[in-house]
């Protein structure tokens, strides 16, 4: 039912002509912490995004290879100087399922902030902002640009010197490029609708002038991070943690099972058993361990601090670090060799659980987890990489969960000791049990080489690679369960235990799920785990992958191509002119997709629309094909810089110069969007333009009737 809701507002926003027109759905504002500063003082640079309904503005920091991440320039003064990042207060955060990254963005109000030193007493800042904004109604994404400006004076009256101009008159005073235009007068601002601090909060009055000049008060202006969490905290993040956690409560009772903690379970209850007050004893022992492996996680959470997982999610060193790491500890569970702590400390610590009482039993705690570390470190290590990635709680939730599941057995057995005799003896089934393990870890490393291989574009693990070496490992996985092969320290198999047999079973199966992947198929159930099938050089459904040959004529080099790419082997440009040459040469019409790298919706269209054979048929035979990204980075060579007539800035960048293509040729700047021109007329329309909307037959009949208007029938 939300499908069809979504794609009924969708095509009324259409015929009504919305998707035709600019749109500025987010309007920011900006103001400082302070208003007049004086040299010495640190203060914060408070931005304020308000978005329209049904509209959500992306945050500074999330991962890399999804919507675009919004960024501030600011214009070197020596007036102040930067003091640490940028940073959003707050933001929204989930798993993005189309670019398969974890993005952070703002529903209604947001607040960016930037930390400077106030070098001087007359204080100027100016700049320009980046990002982008995306509808859930009508499935369009906007970037959204702009510039700002902000001046302060020491000792001075805010009405006469914290001078703050709105978007649009920056935009006009660069435009004019007049000095006289970037002043404002004593009447123009007692005209303006002051942003008063009450409480510490900025006023929805306020932030619904944005688009006037405003004036500071002389009170702080922040929004409470305390009414943004509680409005815009997603049920999907504590959906996350709870997950993360019973993750790490199964690890945790999963490492009793290993060789070096399953033979202390009944030799440990025993003992609380002889005890006077042997369950309270065995209650403190429990909470003991978990203490410890919380107090290593909250230590772990402190050093990283709050900036750390989007460091760790995207730069080199962390996830080869992480990478690396996993490799040891799976090569340790395989029987490669022992990680072991240095025995002197081991044996000081136990030393001191002799000491009885109750301090006696949490070193006897200590103690296990120190003996059971070449067991239990690889699995502490596996959470804490995975719990490191998340927000700062994650560690410690993730140890709390790992120490709940490794005390337990130790607890309940002390309250029912006539369980002891039902456990099953130590053995070589343990051993199994670890070198399963040491195959999921060595499965496990390859994501953080792959966060790095497609962050940098090293293209040294591409999609079929991966899934060759998963393939490779979960077969010998299987294998060594059957008995097939064994390793180091394993028992020989004389014959196969049902639930030996049903696990091997398992594994066999996921193996034979991941196999279409090497020919092309989506995986969707492992989506979050392997590299995009963009990286993957053989698609089945596509031959090689390359674009087809649907003209021979058509150029062998192509402007961009070299990281640019069509979906679907459809054969096209990504510069219009270059398109415009090409379809005047073999007479038919062009098909624009104004589209971006960080556009949900737009792929979405090409997995769903495009992929359509009666729509790839028309794509491929009737139009000539040309990309344009509205918010690729690549700088252009300097004689083909222009200055825009929309806002009078300069256009140094690919997808600056697109976006302002769409935005003065078509008075649209969202995406998707579809315009079918004639290359003869100066792109001139032959149909009403087109945005998101996933109903394929009124995609054709779009397609077609373009198609006759140009043919003149």
């Amino acid at each position: 039912m939300k499908k069809i809701l979504f794609v009924l507002i969708a095509f009324l926003a259409f015929v009504t002509g919305v998707d035709a027109q600019k749109i500025t759905p987010s309007k920011w504002s900006w103001a400082l912490s302070k208003p007049n500063p004086a040299a010495g003082e640190t203060v914060d640079i408070i931005f304020t995004i308000k978005s329209d309904k049904t509209w959500h503005h992306f945050a500074t920091d999330f991962d890399e290879g999804g919507p675009i991440i919004t960024t501030v320039k600011f214009k070197p003064n020596d007036s102040y100087e930067l003091v640490g990042k940028l940073k959003s207060i707050n933001p929204i955060r989930k798993k993005d399922e189309i670019f398969e990254v974890n993005v952070a963005y703002f529903e209604g109000k947001g607040e960016i902030r930037q930390t400077i030193k106030v070098l001087k007493d007359n204080l100027l800042i100016e700049g320009t902002h980046d990002g982008q904004a995306c509808s859930d109604a009508t499935g369009q994404c906007v970037p959204i640009k702009g510039a700002f400006k902000l001046e302060a004076k020491a000792g001075a009256t805010t009405d006469a010197t914290a001078k703050k101009k709105s978007e649009d008159e920056l935009n006009n005073e660069v435009a004019k490029t007049t000095e006289e235009n970037t002043k404002t007068t004593t009447e123009q601002e007692e005209k303006t609708v002051p942003i008063t601090a009450v409480t510490n909060s900025v006023t929805d009055t306020a932030m619904e002038t944005v688009s006037a000049p405003v004036s500071i008060s002389t009170d702080s202006v922040t929004t409470t991070s305390e009414t943004i969490s509680a409005t815009n905290e997603p049920k999907k993040e504590e959906e996350s943690i709870l997950t993360f956690f019973l993750i790490a409560l199964g690890v945790g009772l999963a490492t009793c099972l290993t060789p070096c903690v399953y033979p202390l379970i009944p030799m440990t209850v025993s003992f609380f058993i002889k005890q006077k007050n042997g369950v309270g004893k065995a209650f403190l022992y429990g909470a003991s361990i978990i203490g410890i492996y919380v107090l290593f996680g909250t230590i772990i959470a402190a050093t990283l601090g709050q900036a750390a997982p989007n460091f760790i999610s995207t730069h080199w060193i962390p996830n080869l670090l992480f990478f690396a790491i996993f490799v040891i500890f799976g090569l340790s569970f395989l029987g490669l060799f022992e990680i072991q702590l240095p025995s002197q400390f081991v044996n000081n610590v136990d030393a001191q659980s002799d000491r009885g009482g109750w301090i006696g039993i949490f070193f006897m705690a200590f103690t296990l987890a120190l003996v059971s570390f070449s067991c239990t470190g690889p699995f502490v290590g596996t959470l804490l990489g995975l719990g490191a990635s998340g927000k700062f709680i994650k560690p410690i939730i993730g140890m709390f969960g790992f120490g709940l599941g490794l005390a337990s057995p130790f607890v309940l057995l002390a309250l029912s000791p006539s369980l002891l005799k039902k456990i099953p003896k130590s053995g070589g089934w343990m051993n199994t049990i670890k070198v399963f393990f040491g195959f999921l870890e060595l499965a496990l490393a390859l994501k953080f080489l792959s966060t790095v291989d497609q962050t940098y574009h090293w293209r040294i693990l591409d999609r079929e690679i991966y899934l060759a070496i998963w393939i490779a490992i979960f077969t010998l996985m299987g294998l060594h369960l059957l008995g097939k092969f064994q390793m180091p320290h394993d028992d020989k198999v004389e014959k196969l235990s049902v639930g030996r047999l049903m696990v091997a079973l398992t594994v066999f199966s996921f193996v034979v799920y991941l196999f279409p992947g090497m020919f092309g198929a989506p995986l969707k159930a492992m989506s979050g785990l392997l590299p995009p099938i963009e990286t993957q050089d053989f698609v089945l459904s596509k031959g090689t992958g390359e674009a087809e040959n649907q003209n021979s004529d058509f150029p062998k080099e192509v402007k961009y191509s070299s990281f640019l790419k069509l979906p679907h082997g459809i054969q096209g440009f990504f510069d219009y002119k270059e398109a415009a040459a090409y379809a005047k040469s073999v007479n038919k019409p062009i098909f624009i997709d104004f589209t971006g790298h960080g556009c949900v919706n737009c792929r979405k269209m090409e997995a769903s629309v495009w992929a359509d054979p009666e729509v790839l048929k028309r794509l491929k035979n009737d139009y000539v094909v040309v990309a344009l990204y509205v918010d690729d980075k690549t700088e252009l060579p300097k004689n083909e810089w222009f200055t825009s007539k929309d806002d009078g800035l300069e256009k140094t960048t690919l997808g600056d110069q697109n976006l302002d293509f769409e935005i003065t040729k078509f008075n649209a700047n969202a995406q998707p969007y579809y315009c079918l021109v004639n290359p003869n007329e100066d792109a001139k329309l032959l149909v009403e333009p087109r945005a998101f909307d996933q109903d394929i037959q009124k995609f054709i009949a779009f397609l077609d009737a373009g198609k006759a208007k140009f043919e003149g029938k």
